[in-house]
């Protein structure tokens, strides 16, 4: 306090009570609490909360956003096995058929491959050589030797019997010599191939004058591996 002169009556906060102090005290100590997470340093003062273990993540059982759904099995179809198959149209009577290939060339050798194949809708046995003969332009046979076993262009191993399921194929390997210096030669015009001796046959015609001299017919027996 000021006297009438100006001058002060105390020695400032000295002079003061034990109840001011207190007060000042505790305005300053509410200032700093309200100002302590600037002033703190990081990693003192208080602790920072633990997280509970329900809530902890781990990198090896990280959360599942969306919880999975397990959908039931489809029952499978039932099928009947079929036990024979519907053969196909042109399917003749013993339920099999023969087809030729392209003819093959080599050093006057001709070579053609022959199969048989099921066709029908039940299992056929097969053992033993194609029916094969030579004919002329009229359809009558030649008088061509027609033999089982090995030619230049492949070896014979002999019949196996094989029983084909049906859609399931044989082979064998036709061959004779074609060549205008082979001496005596037969001119063919087809051939009259069936899957063997008495079945029903089918004729193939022999085009192009390098492949219709004959001079015998050499054929491998029907194999799955016929040369």
């Amino acid at each position: 306090m000021r006297g009438p002169a100006g001058a002060d009556t105390g020695a400032g906060t000295a002079g003061r009570g034990p109840a001011a102090v207190a007060l000042l005290t505790g305005v300053l100590g509410l200032t700093l609490s309200g100002c302590a997470g600037f002033l703190v340093p990081a990693g003192e003062g208080e602790p920072e909360p633990t997280p509970s273990g329900s809530w902890a993540v781990h990198a090896d059982k990280l959360p599942t956003p969306f919880p999975s759904v397990t959908l039931p099995a489809r029952p499978a179809t039932q099928r009947p096995t079929p036990t024979e198959t519907t053969p196909r149209a042109d399917c003749p009577s013993s339920g099999v058929v023969v087809d030729m290939g392209e003819v093959e060339a080599a050093l006057g050798h001709r070579a053609v491959g022959l199969t048989l194949t099921n066709c029908g809708g039940k299992p056929y046995r097969v053992h033993g050589y194609p029916s094969v003969r030579a004919l002329d332009e009229s359809g009558d046979p030649l008088p061509v030797p027609v033999n089982p076993g090995s030619s230049y262009m492949g070896t014979d191993r002999g019949p196996k019997e094989v029983v084909l399921k049906p859609g399931q194929t044989v082979r064998s390997l036709l061959a004779w010599v074609s060549t205008p210096t082979g001496g005596d030669l037969i001119e063919g015009d087809a051939l009259e191939i069936a899957p063997a001796p008495g079945l029903e046959a089918r004729t193939f015609p022999l085009e192009g004058s390098d492949v219709r001299l004959l001079d015998e017919l050499n054929m491998t027996a029907w194999r799955t591996d016929p040369a």
